[in-house]
């Protein structure tokens, strides 16, 4: 395959940069950039869980997600009249990424809210969207330590996610619009620092894939993630 448009090969990331503690009032936030792809994410504390939690002596770790009207080429409404199918679902799976390293009895009866808000968008929101929402999170969490409301930090792994799919017949990591657009399979693959896997979503576009693709899509991820956590844990100052 030749090069791609932006000079990238195959194997390469777009650059990661992740800012910490943009916002005064949050508990947690960060500004996420992947190449032209901009999220700010904010982490909110409440003393509250919802109504099915209760009695069970644990907290609860959720999401929301939105896209400012100029993130995109051309002007997209907001939602004032309810939320579309495609922000629901990648909300939820926001959370559910998150929750999937944290014990949440550790929290105590309390609710932490991500709002992850995408200020510019060139592919790969929700991506991003997961792995800055981590680092807010995290100071989330490390606030409550420090404020002694809770005792241990109940942060279990780390958890990022990144696009990969299948361009021209060859394999590609972390498209940006114009090739996830056009791609002949595209798929976000959400990962633990553990190597675990939170979820893939992986779709053919043009023609199915088979087994052997979806490896080695699934392969270069991984190796691509090993990258992501590594620039977690340095925006942390835990590299």
């Amino acid at each position: 395959m030749e090069k791609r448009k932006d000079g990238r090969d195959s194997k390469q990331l777009r650059p990661i940069i992740i800012e910490r503690n943009v916002l005064e009032h949050a508990e947690g936030s960060a500004l996420i950039r992947v190449g032209k792809t901009h999220v700010l994410c904010a982490a909110t504390v409440e003393e509250r869980i919802p109504p099915f939690l209760k009695d069970k002596s644990q907290g609860w770790v959720t999401a929301e997600y939105s896209m400012l009207p100029r993130a995109t080429l051309e002007r997209t409404h907001r939602e004032r009249k309810g939320l579309g199918g495609r922000t629901m679902e990648i909300q939820r799976l926001v959370g559910r990424s998150l929750r999937a390293v944290v014990d949440m009895r550790r929290m105590g009866e309390r609710t932490i809210t991500l709002d992850c808000d995408v200020i510019q968008a060139d592919g790969g929101t929700r991506c991003a969207s997961i792995t800055g929402a981590y680092i807010a999170l995290y100071d989330a969490l490390r606030w409550l330590v420090n404020k002694e409301k809770i005792a241990k930090m109940p942060i279990i792994d780390q958890v990022a996610a990144i696009s990969v799919g299948v361009i021209g017949g060859k394999p590609v990591i972390d498209l940006d619009y114009s090739e996830d657009s056009g791609a002949d399979v595209d798929m976000n693959v959400v990962m633990t620092g553990a190597g675990k896997f939170v979820e893939l979503q992986g779709t053919a576009e043009a023609e199915p894939f088979d087994e052997t693709q979806m490896n080695t899509m699934i392969s270069l991820a991984k190796d691509g993630l090993s990258d992501v956590f590594l620039e977690q844990r340095r925006a942390l100052g835990i590299a």
